[in-house]
């Protein structure tokens, strides 16, 4: 199964018409009609956009595994949307220097262990 045809899979499950995803997306109706009837992907840019309009994983929609379960290797990596609080995070611990960010692991290891 392909990037599209986990869109489509999703808005059908979402009841979704193209329309309404054109105006949640903001990609255009022409492009989103192009997938299903060229057979074609939606470019890189397009991914998270789709992502977060049809409420589900990265890694879902690009290669159709879910993360969760038994099954399959734990992830190594993450993808995180930047304007998400997770985001902004990561941000201000990649703006600061190794010790900063030192402390600032000690306190979130620390936290979560208080909660």
């Amino acid at each position: 199964m392909y990037i599209r045809d986990r869109i489509f899979q999703k808005l059908e499950e979402m009841d979704m018409t193209q329309k309404e995803f054109s105006e949640k997306t903001g990609i255009p109706q022409s492009t989103i009609s192009d997938w299903k009837k060229k057979r074609t992907n939606p470019t890189a840019e397009k991914i998270m956009i789709i992502c977060r309009v049809l409420d589900v994983r990265m890694e879902w929609l690009l290669s159709g595994i879910e993360p969760q379960g038994e099954r399959g290797n734990p992830q190594k990596w993450l993808v995180v949307d930047g304007d998400t609080e997770a985001g902004g995070l990561l941000r201000i611990f990649n703006s600061l220097d190794a010790a900063g960010q030192s402390r600032l692991l000690g306190f979130a290891q620390a936290l979560s262990e208080k909660e």
